[in-house]
Order: C-alpha cells, then sequence, then structure tokens
C-alpha cells in the first residue's frame, strides 16, 4: 500500500508537527508514506470566494502529484471535504464549459481516493486502537465539514477512547459551529467571534485540559479565543495525540498563548 500525504498548507505553514505526527503514525501502522513535494493548496480560499476558474489549476495539480498513489490522506476534514466534494463538480464545469477536458476523469479517480486521517485509520486500516498514549484529559470538537460533509460520526472518538491514559470529556453542543468557516471568519469577523466566543466557554466548561479536533484551522480560531480569554485549555490536533506511544510520548500540552508553529520548518 502506497500512500500520499497531502498536509495543507495551513499546516504546512503553521503546524508542520500535525504532518509529522501523522507520517509517524501511519508508519507505525506499518503503511509507506510518501510526501510529493509538488503538493499545494486544494483551493478552497479561492472556490469559497467565487474564482472558481483560478481553482482549475489546482485541481489538475493535486490530480498529477499524487497520480501513483493508492491513497491519499489528510491529517484535515476541511481539505478533503473540498476534495472529495467539491473537486468532481468544478471538473465537470470546466469540462462542459470547453475547458481540459481530460481534468474529469483524473481528478475524479483522484478525489475518490482521498480520505481524512480518522477515516482513513478505521475504513481501510481497520483499526481503532493505534497503540497511542496521551495522559490528559482532552474534549473532541467534530468540525463542521468532518462532520457534515465527510460524514465522519464518531470515527474520531471511537480512536480517543482507545487511547490509553486519555480521559475524554463531553462537550456541550459539540455539534455547534466554532465560527471559523475559513474565509466566513474574514467576511463576517462579529459574528465568527461571537460563535467562537460560545464555542470557547462550552470547551472550557468541560474541565479538559485539551481540545481536539481533525482540523487545525478550526483548532487556530478556538486556540486564539482560548488564549485571549485566559482558558487553560490548549488545542491539539487528533494526529498529534494518537502518534504518542509510552516509548514516544506526544509532546506536553503547550503553555498558555503559545503554539508550535513553523519555527521548527515545514513538514516536508
Amino acid at each position: 500500500m502506497r500512500v500520499g500525504l497531502f498536509v495543507t498548507c495551513v499546516n504546512d505553514t503553521l503546524y508542520p508537527h500535525t504532518g509529522r505526527a501523522a507520517i509517524t503514525l501511519l508508519e507505525r501502522l506499518g503503511v509507506h508514506v510518501d510526501f510529493p513535494a509538488e503538493q499545494s493548496c486544494c483551493g478552497q480560499p479561492l472556490f469559497n470566494s467565487g474564482y472558481r476558474h483560478r481553482t482549475e489549476p489546482l485541481l489538475r495539480r493535486y490530480a498529477t502529484a499524487f497520480r501513483d498513489h493508492d491513497y491519499i490522506v489528510t491529517p484535515s476534514g476541511s481539505c478533503a471535504a473540498m476534495v472529495r466534494d467539491n473537486y468532481p463538480r468544478i471538473a465537470a464545469k470546466a469540462a462542459a464549459e470547453g475547458r481540459d477536458a481530460v481534468v474529469p476523469r483524473a481528478v475524479t479517480e483522484a478525489a475518490a481516493r482521498t480520505y481524512e486521517l480518522t477515516e482513513f485509520l478505521i475504513d481501510i486500516l481497520g483499526v481503532t486502537d493505534v497503540g497511542a498514549y496521551y495522559p490528559h484529559t482532552v474534549t473532541y470538537h467534530p468540525t463542521c465539514h468532518g462532520l457534515r460533509m465527510l460524514g465522519l460520526g464518531d470515527r474520531p472518538r471511537r480512536l480517543l477512547e482507545h487511547v490509553e491514559g486519555l480521559e475524554l470529556r463531553e462537550l456541550p453542543g459539540a455539534e455547534e459551529c466554532c465560527g471559523f468557516g475559513g474565509t466566513f471568519a474574514v467576511k463576517n469577523p462579529a459574528v465568527s467571534a461571537a460563535m467562537g466566543a460560545d464555542k470557547a466557554r462550552a470547551v472550557t466548561a468541560t474541565g479538559a485540559g485539551a481540545v481536539c479536533t481533525v482540523d487545525n484551522s478550526c483548532l487556530l480560531h478556538l486556540g486564539g479565543i482560548l488564549a485571549r480569554e485566559g482558558s487553560p485549555v490548549r488545542p491539539v490536533h487528533i494526529a498529534e495525540i494518537l502518534a504518542g506511544t509510552k516509548d514516544d510520548p506526544a509532546p506536553p500540552l503547550p503553555a498558555p498563548g503559545t503554539t508550535r508553529t513553523a519555527r521548527t520548518g515545514g513538514a516536508r
């Protein structure tokens, strides 16, 4: 099985440790992982802003970069949803309008091979216990794209429930949006901030030491609000939790108001 890691631009530039954690986890489970250097942004910001035609070259790049992989795995529900849900439709429209008629087949095939990390672990590898160790209390926020577009359901929770040392706390109003929504946060900052504040209060009320999601974009939004409000809860991507073992434990929770970013270098 040959897997290509689609790390996403947010992870590559701001959270490279998440990409490294995903590789550590997959290789521990016996998966051969490649990182095609020619990969780029999935194009979601362009597409959500109405620039469909400018998104098309990114579809071609994606299909080309991962053409030789059995599966494409990404630690991002948002980007996985962009690829799986929107790529085939964008490619079909491009062909119908007379642009790059060969795109639909290649893009649709690449989209069908694309999986968010937790669904790949459960649906393709068939594992729920990945041998992880994480001695912290954690609450899980199901992000909108993962919940509503990918239909991840309880997959992330099932993985977290099998992590040794982890105590999972229920999050009130878990299915409510955190307010980030990518370009929504830019176009509607007041509404976005209000939604984020509601979610941050619910997260803090759990008494957990960390809030976990499958999307660092949502954690970026929530983490900033939690830090400004002086909450002790820290944002942690699920890949980082699942990558830790007793022999090689996951890093401790970051200090208040900080985040591990690209200072340590990109995921490549």
